[in-house]
């Protein structure tokens, strides 16, 4: 199965988003299922990992709702605050919905880049954990010193890094990024995700510009640590859906069937524990090519 781990659903009638703003013209608008779906069967998507995009628990309500009326929609990575007092108690609840599978709090965006490491969060992780949910970290290469200490300290705690914590790649800069993701690639707790790289790239950005970012990731993570995503609809920024997906198999071609099978689908499924029956073997065939 192919799985999209990483995309987005707004809608900017509702109260509360201050992003996108409105500089960003091809991602200002609500983007609701009906416009991915199109989408998903002209490039053979079996299946999504719907993420956050805002700091609000009221997101998450609109999230899983979405979810039980979309079966496309596998998963869910929702917001909260870790911070609070209540925060065990409202991971517990939240990790009852069948396809809530993840928090994320926005990293990247705060202040105190250390965020993440104050004591008072470790009881809302430790819920996390005894409650099998993923935490996607949204960072950026600064923040990766921050996110190994993290991993090493809950090394029960699976962590998967959004966008390969996105790279410079519009500069051309491949260090620091090169040796603080190869750090963290060490720890087996910790995925990456190979999505929001053109994002990352000069407007004129081709498969070559990728290639040593993902080379890197390849030889760091290896294939049964990397998780596909196309972060659509903010790589409509970049590009349009087809056009990634046709990339990354480029960027996979060298890898065996099975690799790109792990990469494209399985990582995510396994990652985030996603409940989606096995394929049968009169299925296969009626499947196969």
């Amino acid at each position: 199965m192919r799985i999209d781990a990483h995309q987005h659903f707004w809608d900017l009638s509702l109260p509360g988003y201050d992003w996108p703003t409105p500089d960003l013209g091809a991602i200002y608008r609500t983007f609701r299922p009906i416009d991915l779906q199109p989408l998903l069967a002209a490039n053979h998507i079996d299946g999504t990992v719907l993420i956050q995009t805002r700091a609000s628990v009221i997101e998450n309500l609109y999230l899983t709702d979405l979810a039980q009326r979309y079966d496309f929609v596998k998963g869910v990575v929702g917001w909260m605050d870790l911070a609070e007092r209540d925060a065990p108690i409202r991971i517990a609840k939240w990790a009852m919905q069948p396809k809530f599978k993840g928090v994320r709090p926005m990293l990247q965006s705060m202040s105190d880049d250390t965020w993440i490491l104050q004591p008072k969060l470790e009881p809302a992780i430790r819920a996390m954990i005894k409650h099998n949910l993923a935490f996607d970290a949204l960072i950026l290469p600064r923040h990766i010193p921050h996110i190994l200490t993290l991993a090493r300290h809950y090394p029960q705690l699976r962590v998967v890094v959004d966008h390969a914590a996105k790279p410079q790649i519009r500069d051309g800069q491949f260090q620091p990024w090169a040796d603080l993701i190869a750090g963290l690639a060490d720890l087996p707790n910790v995925h990456c995700k190979l999505s929001g790289l053109a994002t990352e790239a000069a407007p004129e950005w081709h498969t070559e510009t990728l290639q040593p970012y993902v080379k890197h990731l390849l030889s760091t993570f290896g294939p049964s640590r990397l998780i596909w995503g196309s972060d659509w609809p903010v790589l409509r920024l970049a590009g349009d859906y087809a056009s990634w997906c046709s990339t990354t198999d480029e960027l996979l071609a060298h890898l065996t069937p099975s690799e790109q099978a792990a990469i494209l689908g399985e990582n995510a499924i396994a990652f985030y524990r996603l409940d989606i029956p096995a394929m049968t073997q009169t299925e296969r065939q009626h499947t196969a090519p």
